[in-house]
């Protein structure tokens, strides 16, 4: 619903004459409900910051609405507010409960400035306590739902990672690792996991890791293959990294890599014919 002339009017007056007076109550009722854990200097500029951008708001022709083109200043604002105080470690009440504190002190300088009678500043100060319930009901569910949703993606993140890595039994006592895309370090421990698991619930003694899809080898991608190549070595298996294309061998020759006595191979065709054959299958090529 959009704000009438006379409001805005009315609104406009009140926000720029008293502009000191509000500054200065709603950096005050922050502070407190911060409990000081920003210096003063810092949250005072902020809200003056927010309270021009809201001037601003009254100052052209547009509709007086925070989604119109006349909030597009005081949007920015906010979402540059809530940007920094989340890097801060402030959390989505304390970020809002700031915003609602507006509230409080544009009621005190208006009752205040108007004088009002005692049943009127009971009604209102009534009001502000329903208003402050209202908010809490709000904020409440806000924080809810972000929790909630933080919670769902950490979830599929963990569910991504699983689906990323997954083991495949090749042949009795073979199992190989395919890799694809970007290795870091928390899906290099995912994979970790993930293998030394496999290995021993398929009692497996073989193990090929195989990175023809890792997008690109890096030193700190090779410490990670390397940790898991180590890693089940301890388990009793032996491992062969596979997927050594000619790019990555010249990038893993270029960073001085060492591999060690890992074997390698070209292809995962290669490395599984080579366990195959350490593991006593015979392999018999069949004429045409």
């Amino acid at each position: 619903m959009a704000m009438s002339l006379d409001a805005r009017e009315r609104l406009d007056g009140l926000l720029r004459s008293k502009e000191s007076e509000i500054v200065k109550r709603w950096t005050a009722i922050s502070t407190k409900s911060l409990g000081g854990r920003m210096a003063a200097a810092d949250l005072a500029r902020q809200v003056s910051e927010t309270y021009a951008s809201l001037l601003s708001m009254f100052g052209g022709q547009d509709e007086v609405e925070l989604r119109g083109k006349a909030g597009d200043l005081l949007r920015t604002n906010l979402a540059d507010l809530s940007t920094n105080w989340v890097r801060q470690g402030f959390t989505p009440g304390e970020t809002a409960s700031t915003v609602f504190a507006l509230k409080d002190a544009l009621l005190g300088v208006w009752v205040a400035d108007e004088g009002v009678s005692a049943e009127v500043g009971r009604d209102l100060v009534d009001f502000r306590e329903l208003s402050r319930l209202v908010d809490q009901m709000g904020l409440h569910i806000f924080e809810t739902y972000a929790r909630e949703r933080e919670e769902m993606i950490a979830e599929q993140s963990v569910q991504l990672l699983e689906l990323s890595t997954p083991v495949i039994k090749m042949w009795d006592g073979i199992v190989a690792v395919p890799l694809i895309g970007t290795l870091d370090s928390a899906r290099a421990q995912v994979v970790m996991e993930t293998l030394l698991q496999a290995l021993v619930d398929t009692g497996s003694e073989h193990a090929i890791i195989d990175i023809t899809g890792v997008s690109a080898v890096d030193t700190q991608v090779a410490q990670h293959i390397l940790k898991t190549v180590v890693a089940a070595r301890l388990m009793g298996a032996e491992c062969i990294i596979s997927g050594i294309r000619p790019q990555i061998a010249q990038t893993v020759v270029g960073l001085g890599i060492e591999f060690g006595d890992i074997l390698t191979k070209a292809t995962l065709a290669d490395a599984l014919v080579h366990t195959l054959r350490a593991s006593g299958v015979e392999l018999v090529r069949r004429g045409a």
